[in-house]
Parts: structure tokens; sequence; C-alpha cells
């Protein structure tokens, strides 16, 4: 059963129109190569996260707060930009999830902003699934590269009850912009509350946002109804262009379930970095975050022609057939740059 119904519809039509003349044709998330060395299934009881000291806030402060939180695995870490969730923990896989699936992890925050600070504002924390840290190179947009990641969306009686954004599923991406100019940007979907205590809707409910159009707006998505797994995949075709998909359930995406094309900000992707999640709550010292779990986060890729995975990694352990230094969300020194 579909547990969404799509707002806008003519809109989003039109929409997904211009956005198919710009771009080449998607592809599913989830096609070629599973890259071994990127992802996580959370399935080791010993699984740990240790947070070392308090957690960045250069967008707010331009403060870093060296080493990082990073989990024991190598697997994930803390975005220097603005820091790790309050809880990185693994939980056991909350009921409907992937079959044979155990633990999954759990991430909430409470104090998103300054540490020692409250702003009174919404603000988000990062948690990064390392790529380039961990392969030592980015992944160029000609092995079109691509994530899927369930989450789970608990009743909406446990969301913070604060009609915005609450949770991220994004891409760490650099592009050539129409100037020519090189930049970062972070395309992805977010997951909005819509609380009816607000005085602007009659239910609660939650709706999908893509980030973004061509002119860096983000585009509405599926209203969901239902709590339960979802499951999430952005694709990146080579001439880079950004492909979104979500499903309710747990099964594998499909062309049914695109939602959106473009290229973000008019920007052309050249290299995909980091894949990460955000956590967003009002930095009041009073609400925590709404509770959101994860489970299997994985990479693929399809070599160009003539290529295999051991060319863009070196090593021969880091792939399987399947259905340098970090990027500037990770943790690194940097000037920094506004943040999309």
């Amino acid at each position: 059963m579909r547990y969404f119904a799509w707002p806008l519809v003519v809109a989003l039509a039109a929409c997904a129109a211009i956005a198919s003349k710009a771009n080449a044709e998607p592809f599913v998330p989830g096609t070629g190569i599973v890259v071994q060395a990127v992802g996580d299934d959370f399935e080791a009881s010993v699984w740990r996260y240790i947070k070392n000291g308090a957690k960045a806030s250069h967008e707010q402060d331009e403060e870093q707060r060296p080493p990082g939180g990073k989990s024991v695995n190598g697997r994930w870490y803390e975005g220097a930009k603005r820091g790790q969730p309050d809880v990185v923990r693994r939980i056991p896989t909350p009921p409907g999830g992937l079959l044979g699936s155990t633990g999954s992890l759990f991430v909430a925050t409470k104090y998103s902003g300054i540490p020692g600070d409250v702003s009174g504002k919404q603000m988000q924390d990062d948690l990064l699934m390392g790529v380039e840290s961990r392969l030592g190179r980015p992944i160029p947009a000609s092995w079109s590269p691509s994530v899927v990641v369930r989450v789970y969306l608990p009743e909406f009686d446990r969301w913070e009850n604060r009609t915005g954004a609450s949770f991220g599923v994004r891409s760490d991406v650099s592009g050539r912009t129409a100037e020519g100019e090189i930049e970062p940007y972070w395309p992805g979907m977010f997951i909005l509350f819509r609380s009816a205590h607000s005085g602007k809707h009659d239910h609660d409910h939650a709706q999908i946002t893509i980030r973004a159009k061509n002119n860096g707006q983000d585009v509405p998505g599926p209203i969901i109804e239902e709590p339960g797994w979802w499951t999430f995949g952005i694709s990146f075709t080579p001439d880079g262009a950004v492909h979104q998909y979500a499903s309710p359930g747990i099964d594998d995406l499909t062309e049914e379930d695109h939602l959106y094309s473009s290229m973000p900000y008019g920007t052309r992707m050249m290299h995909f970095n980091n894949f990460f999640v955000n956590v967003a709550n009002l930095d009041n010292g009073k609400n925590w975050s709404t509770p959101w779990v994860i489970d299997d986060p994985t990479l693929y890729v399809i070599p160009p022609r003539g290529q295999t995975v051991e060319n863009l990694t070196g090593r021969s352990s880091v792939a399987r057939r399947g259905g340098n230094p970090p990027g500037r969300t990770a943790f690194w020194k940097s000037g920094g740059s506004t943040q999309r």
C-alpha cells in the first residue's frame, strides 16, 4: 500500500517535463555494483560511535572543535560544518524492516546549535557516511554513483511538535556553476512535519521536499499520511544531473518511484564526495528532535566502459555486484562555503 498523496500534481508534472528536457535519462538508485568499503548494515552488535568532545558548529561560530566524532568501524563521522547529533547508536531494527536485519542506526538531537548556547532557532546536525575518506578519492560523475537508504518514520505523536524540517537525506558533491566556478553543494530530500497544533494543518502528517530546482528552490513532494519505513535514493548521471527517488516500504526502488530530476542551482555535478543525514530541531534547550532510524545505506556505481571498481579504488575488496581528504561537510579545516 502506498501511503502518500501528491500535492500540486500539475505543477510537479510541469517541473518534471522541464527537467527531463535538460537532463539525461534518470536511472534507479541501486543500479550497478555495490561499493563494499562504503555504507553500513549495522548488524555488528559491537557497533559504537565515539563523540570525541563537544560538537562542531562552524556554520554558526567558525568553530570545528576537532578531532570530531566517528564510528569505531570508520564508516561514519561528524560533520564539521554543523556537528553531530547528540545521540548516535545502534538499536534493534523497528518492525517491518529489511528481512534479516537485526540492527539499525538511531539518531536524535537536542542541542543542535553552538555548544553551551541556545539560539531559539531551528538548527540541524549532520552525520556523514564516508565515501571520499574510505576510497581515497571522490567518485566522478562518469561512474554514475547512487545511494539507497531505508528510513523509519515513527508514529506522529512521537515527532517533535513543530512544523518544519525534521530530517534530511543528502549528498555532498561538487560541480561546475554556470559561471564556470567549482563549488560544493548538497542536493537531497527533506522530511517536513506538518503539525496540527500549528494552526495551519488540520491533522498531523509529513511531507517530502526535494532540493532543488535549477534555480535553487525546493520542490514540494509526496505527503506522508502514515508512519513506517520508507526507501530513499539519489542517483547522478554522467551529464551532472541529480535524480531523486522515494517510496513507502522497504522494497527496492523502481522507475515509478522517481520524484524529480534537475541540476540544482544550475550546477553540473562533477564529483560525489559523501552521503549524509541531517537531524533538525528547535534549538531551545528543551525540544528533542524526532527520533530517527536508518538502515542499510548502500553506495552503488556503474563503471564506465572498460573500467572496474578496482580502477576507482585501487583495491579489489571494495565492491560486489548488487540490486583523499573528506568533502566540505566533513571534518577538516577550511574557509568553508555558504551551505545550500
